[in-house]
């Protein structure tokens, strides 16, 4: 009976271990990803101002012309909308992750 318990424990520990790496590994790529599309609205100096709400990412630049809107579709935004110099991305729930990154950035 105790070897049985030590084998559940044993497996569980793995499992949380697995677990805990795919986590880490996903938020890794994230930065990556948010560093990525950083760069594709113009870089840090052309960000104004951004906010998320639910799952878009509004975001205010000072030159909408150094914005990759091709390269922000093609990492997987769901759709952005251009309204003078603010674009709407649609993130889906890396929106809030995103400004947060921004925000540290700007610190």
């Amino acid at each position: 009976m105790d070897i049985i318990k030590i084998q559940y424990l044993i497996i569980v520990v793995i499992l949380f271990i697995i677990a805990l790496a795919i986590v880490k590994s996903r938020k890794k790529e994230f930065k990556v990803d948010s560093n990525r599309l950083v760069n594709y609205l113009g870089g840090r100096d052309n960000i104004i101002e951004c906010s998320a709400n639910k799952s878009r990412f509004i975001v205010t630049v000072k030159d909408v012309n150094k914005v990759n809107k091709e390269s922000i579709q093609k990492m997987g935004a769901q759709g952005i909308v251009e309204i003078e110099n603010q674009l709407k991305i649609i993130l889906g729930e890396g929106a809030h992750h995103l400004k947060k990154y921004i925000d540290d950035l700007n610190k």
